[in-house]
């Protein structure tokens, strides 16, 4: 069951994204929206890493797979924009499933390494049919095509609504899933997969399916990342495109349903500014970053958590 508390808290949070959309300047505008893609990614990671305790440097595969499905899916078949916001989640899901299939059979740093070099394999796929893909110059998407009904999203006020309403679902379906009986349950493998296993539970299962959902937020994220913003390229589907997303839940807070659009809004403005004022701006990064394992190990929202506010999801 949802707390009250929470479910206010994330309503009043949706509610202020949408609030401040009129009062934003098209620069921060088009940040917020692309914040919000990226927040959906981070919450899908955090539903594999979070909840369920799978450390993963591969999700870029995922969301790369519904980047490419929606992108070639319009640019080569003539989809339409509807479509491919459906089609990616399906695919990131797939592909997933798939890879969880090899790499669940492996724990720990392994697992981690497994889901590396899928992901780098997946990046060099691209690479290698750069007849379809476009390699590392990728595909531009035309304005035309990024259009639902007589809605065109390559203008800022569709392009952050259309990102509102992806984060606003993705937001409150996390919130349901880590309060249902299956997020108890996930936790539970988290936290002590032998004990789990003697209650009855599988723990293969368990994390495939938590890996499939995570695969779903990430596809549904690629699709909206190409579609929102026009352009699908290698260079997303890179190694960093993993790293990402793990920053953006550790500084939020691994295992809160906010803490990855938390992270994902502070790490981007403070990249966003840090290099606007030098190039050393990695510096900067860094330095934020080892302040957050001293003094905030659980994350923002995790440490709040833990000390002040128990209830939050």
């Amino acid at each position: 069951m949802i707390d009250r508390r929470a479910l206010f808290l994330h309503l009043a949070v949706l509610a202020a994204l949408l609030a401040a959309l009129p009062m934003l300047a098209a620069y921060h505008v088009t940040n917020i929206a692309k914040i919000m893609v990226l927040a959906v990614y981070a919450m899908g990671y955090n539903i594999a890493f979070g909840y369920t305790g799978l450390l993963s440097l591969g999700h870029a595969m995922f969301f790369a797979a519904g980047l490419y499905a929606a992108g070639m899916g319009i640019s080569l078949f003539g989809l339409s924009a509807a479509g491919a916001l459906v089609l990616g989640p399906v695919a990131g899901g797939l592909a997933a499933t798939l890879v969880g299939l090899l790499a669940l059979r492996t724990a720990g740093v392994a697992f981690m390494i497994v889901t590396l070099m899928f992901a780098q394999a997946g990046y060099l796929t691209i690479l290698y049919f750069v007849k379809y893909t476009r390699g590392d110059e990728g595909i531009v998407i035309a304005r035309a095509a990024r259009a639902i009904g007589s809605v065109d999203l390559s203008a800022d006020t569709p392009r952050y609504l259309l990102a509102f309403g992806i984060f606003a679902l993705a937001l409150l379906l996390n919130l349901a899933l880590v309060r249902s009986p299956f997020g108890r349950i996930m936790v539970a493998m988290r936290e002590n997969e032998a004990r789990s296993r003697m209650l009855g539970y599988n723990p293969y299962t368990v994390k495939l399916t938590a890996l499939a959902v995570s695969g779903v937020y990430a596809g549904a994220a690629g699709a909206a990342y190409a579609v929102v913003f026009g352009y699908v390229g290698a260079s997303l589907a890179s190694v960093q495109y993993s790293i990402l997303p793990l920053l953006y839940v550790l500084l939020g807070g691994a295992g809160t349903v906010l803490g990855p659009f938390l992270g994902a809004l502070l790490m981007f403005y403070l990249i966003d500014y840090a290099s606007s004022a030098t190039s050393a701006y990695l510096f900067i990064v860094g330095a934020a970053l080892i302040l957050l394992v001293l003094f905030a190990p659980k994350g923002i929202l995790g440490t709040l958590r833990e000390r002040h506010a128990r209830w939050l999801p």
